[in-house]
């Protein structure tokens, strides 16, 4: 690669700058299309290095594209950038200690995320301009992608359109291309509407949303013995009608989040559940409200593209480690379980079959993971789900994972968070973005693979063509 040296001495010479970004938006750690300020800080640095940045697409204030360059081909970038609810945790600390009860926290590395894509972004703009390149290079700020579904969103107002490939990446505990599918996902709030009255003197005038509420979820529970092994259904109890067990309660509601490998099978399920719903109503003679959250789409996998991040990170290899990084991270995994201590190595057999039992041996008894992981596509779904699957269904899609934090962490934890400042996280930011760039470049440079990833895209799909799993009339919001 005649283009290698330029795209990683660009990187490292601005790693400070990109590792400062990063902690910024750790610290603010803003959620669901409520994330102004990260936003803005990546718009601003954007606009600074000559990107042409357009805010406030697809109904999201928060959400934005910036392009630089002009024509065909266009690579895209997706940066993210929200937190958790409920997460909020001091960094660099081994054990649980919020910064403030109950508050926010960055417990699945966006932070990083939004910054390694711009990394990349920024380096590739770079290489164009000097080189006379001819394209477009963009960056997609794509907010709410924890239980909000911004790229969804974004798809559907047709901004992919004119993509020919997007690259990502997101924080992990080991370096990967991340050839699996994802689970396409409905989120629904179920509320349920009955009528007040004293529970102890004239219960038989009330009509109990609560009980509706209950009589519900055990419905849903029976349904899962009736549903495929790997869908997933999850409720959450948003009002449970009050603090006052001495009135029938008028309103409750419950928020539910529905998960299958193909959006299909998800549809399925989600009209069970809901004539599930329906029959507590019809049982408890309330009123049932259904409103439509949010919802993502399976991943179209595109292994050309897949391959060609494989050279990237082969050229990069591993993030790199030091002691200090080993010494946190195991004091970070004093507080696994024994359970939690295994799901690497229980993953590894997952993906890898027969041939996981080399790798589990390359990564025993270590705290961090400090090789690339050998390519190899799979049929097999990763249990989680991404909006970056509606992407997917658009455009030529891939994406990579690369050591941020302590073998084995647990996504959306404390332990996450309390590494997200650490040197370990930014040099995995770095890495990602180095793989990237480079990835983009030989996009630009050699359009047949580029042309050969559309193909592949197009016998992926078939005859199906992408719907957007969020109605036309459902707009993005922080809560419902």
């Amino acid at each position: 690669m005649n283009y290698e040296n330029e795209i990683l001495k660009y990187i490292e010479e601005n790693g400070d700058a990109f590792s400062r970004l990063s902690d910024k938006i750790w610290a603010l750690a803003e959620t669901r299309f409520e994330e102004y300020k990260s936003s803005q800080i990546l718009c601003k640095v954007l606009k600074a290095e000559g990107f042409e940045v357009k805010k406030g697409i697809a109904d999201m204030e928060t959400a934005f594209v910036a392009s630089f360059g002009s024509g065909k081909p266009v690579i895209a970038f997706l940066g993210e950038f929200d937190a958790l609810y409920g997460l909020s945790q001091e960094s660099g600390v081994p054990y649980k200690k919020p910064i403030e009860n109950g508050g926010k926290g960055h417990g699945c590395g966006h932070h990083a995320l939004g910054v390694g894509s711009l990394s990349a972004a920024l380096a590739v703009k770079e290489y164009m301009k000097k080189h006379n390149i001819e394209g477009t290079v963009r960056y997609y700020g794509c907010p709410g992608e924890e239980s909000g579904s911004g790229k969804a969103y974004i798809a559907r107002a047709g901004y992919f359109n004119d993509v020919d490939a997007a690259l990502t990446w997101h924080p992990g505990s080991e370096n990967a291309v991340w050839a699996m599918n994802f689970l396409a996902t409905l989120q629904v709030y179920f509320k349920f509407h009955g009528k007040s009255a004293h529970a102890a003197a004239c219960p038989h005038l009330g009509r109990s949303a609560l009980d509706a509420v209950e009589l519900m979820n055990v419905g849903a529970n029976y349904l899962r013995e009736h549903v495929i092994q790997e869908a997933r259904i999850h409720y959450a109890m948003i009002d449970g009608g009050g603090f006052s067990p001495n009135v029938v309660q008028a309103n409750a509601s419950v928020l539910y989040q529905i998960r299958a490998p193909k959006m299909k099978d998800t549809r399925e399920i989600y009209n069970r559940v809901i004539n599930i719903a329906k029959g507590a109503a019809l049982m408890t003679d309330t009123e049932l409200e259904i409103v439509f959250d949010r919802g993502s789409s399976n991943l179209i996998l595109n292994d050309t593209l897949d391959k060609v991040l494989y050279k990237s990170f082969k050229e990069v290899g591993p993030v790199p480690i030091d002691e200090k990084d080993i010494e946190f991270a195991k004091e970070i995994r004093k507080s696994f379980s024994e359970r939690e201590k295994k799901v690497s190595e229980d993953e590894l057999k997952v993906y890898y079959g027969l041939e996981a039992k080399e790798i589990i041996m390359a990564i025993k008894n270590k705290a961090i993971i400090d090789i690339v992981y050998p390519y190899k596509p799979t049929n097999q779904v990763l249990p989680e789900s991404t909006d970056v699957g509606d992407v997917s269904w658009n455009t030529p899609t891939a994406q990579i994972t690369t050591v941020c934090y302590a073998k084995d962490t647990p996504g959306h934890s404390w332990q996450l968070v309390a590494q997200g400042e650490e040197e370990l996280f930014h040099k995995g930011m770095l890495e990602a973005g180095k793989v990237l760039a480079l990835s983009a470049v030989e996009l630009f440079e050699n359009q047949e693979i580029l042309a050969a990833a559309k193909d592949e895209f197009k016998r992926r799909l078939g005859n199906e063509a992408y719907t957007c799993p969020i109605p036309e009339d459902v707009k993005p919001s922080p809560i419902r």
